[in-house]
C-alpha cells in the first residue's frame, strides 16, 4: 500500500462500492428488511393480544398495542442485527473470491476496504431500522420522545449498529466460505428472543432470567423503550452504551488482525 493513500478518500470510494452492491442486489436489503418485519406483524397480530395482556403494570387489562410499544425496540435491534449478518456475507464474498488480495496491490489505503464496508452496513442498517419504526407508527405505535430523546435515540442506534457491523466482519473474515459467514452470525437474531425483548425477564425460568438481565441486547432494548417512551433512564443508556464500545472494540480488534492474515481457503 502507498503511504499517499488518503485514507478518507479511498473509504469514500469504498462506501460508494458498497452502495452500488446495495443497488444492484435490491433483493438482499429486502430479505434483511423483510425478516424483521415478519416478526413484527407476526407477534403483534398472532400473539399481541395475550402478551399485551400479561405486560407488567397493565394487570391483565393490556392490548395488542401495548404490545406494540413493547415489543417495537426488540424488532428495530433485530433489524440491525439482520443488515450486520448481511454485512458478513459481503465481506466473505470479498475475501474468499480474492477481492481483498486485489485491492492490496492497488494503491489504497487498507482501512479503506473495510471502512467502505462499515460505511455501506450503517446506511442499511438505519435504513431498516428506520422502516421498522415507521411501519410500528403506521400500526398505532406512538412514541413519546421529545426531540433530546430522539436526538440520543438515533445516537444509541448509530452505537448499536457499529457495534454489531464490526462484530459481523469479523465473523466473515474469520469464515472460510460465504455459506459460513451467513450461519455465524445467526446468534445474533437469537439473542434478542433471550432478552427482555419480548417478554420480561421476570416470567423466565431463573437461570434463563439471570442470562437474559445479564446479556448485552437486553439493556440496549431497554434503553430503546425508554426513550421512545419519553423516560430517562441514564443507567441503562450508559449499560446500553458500554456494551456497544465493549463489542465494537473487540469487534474492531478482532478484524483488523484477522484482515492482516492471508485469505481462509473456501470449503
Amino acid at each position: 500500500m502507498t503511504t499517499l493513500a488518503h485514507p478518507i478518500g479511498d473509504s469514500a470510494i469504498m462506501f460508494r462500492r458498497s452502495l452500488v452492491r446495495m443497488r444492484r442486489y435490491p433483493s438482499m436489503t429486502v430479505m434483511l428488511i423483510g425478516f424483521p418485519l415478519m416478526f413484527l406483524l407476526l407477534f403483534v397480530y398472532v400473539f399481541g393480544g395475550t402478551l399485551g395482556a400479561g405486560l407488567p403494570g397493565t394487570a391483565g387489562t393490556g392490548s395488542r398495542a401495548d404490545y406494540l410499544a413493547y415489543v417495537t425496540p426488540a424488532i428495530v435491534l433485530m433489524a440491525a442485527a439482520s443488515a450486520a449478518q448481511g454485512t458478513a456475507i459481503s465481506v466473505a464474498m470479498d475475501r474468499t473470491a480474492g477481492i481483498v488480495s486485489r485491492f492490496r496491490t492497488m494503491p489504497i489505503s487498507a482501512s479503506s476496504i473495510l471502512g467502505g464496508h462499515v460505511l455501506g452496513s450503517l446506511v442499511q442498517s438505519m435504513l431498516g431500522m428506520g422502516v421498522l419504526l415507521l411501519l410500528s407508527v403506521a400500526l398505532g405505535f406512538r412514541p413519546g420522545a421529545d426531540v433530546a430523546q430522539w436526538l440520543v435515540l438515533i445516537g444509541l442506534l448509530v452505537l448499536i449498529a457499529l457495534a454489531l457491523t464490526w462484530l459481523t466482519i469479523a465473523l466473515g473474515l474469520v469464515s472460510r466460505s460465504v455459506e459460513t459467514a451467513s450461519n455465524t452470525p445467526m446468534f445474533l437474531m437469537i439473542l434478542p428472543f433471550l432478552s427482555s425483548g419480548f417478554v420480561p425477564t421476570a416470567s423466565m425460568p431463573a437461570g434463563l432470567a439471570w442470562f437474559a438481565d445479564h446479556q448485552p441486547f437486553t439493556p440496549m432494548i431497554e434503553a430503546l423503550r425508554g426513550l421512545l417512551a419519553g423516560v430517562w433512564d441514564g443507567g441503562t443508556l450508559a449499560l446500553a452504551a458500554g456494551w456497544c464500545g465493549l463489542i465494537m472494540v473487540v469487534g474492531f480488534v478482532w478484524a483488523r488482525n484477522l484482515f492482516r492474515r492471508p485469505a481462509p481457503l473456501a470449503g
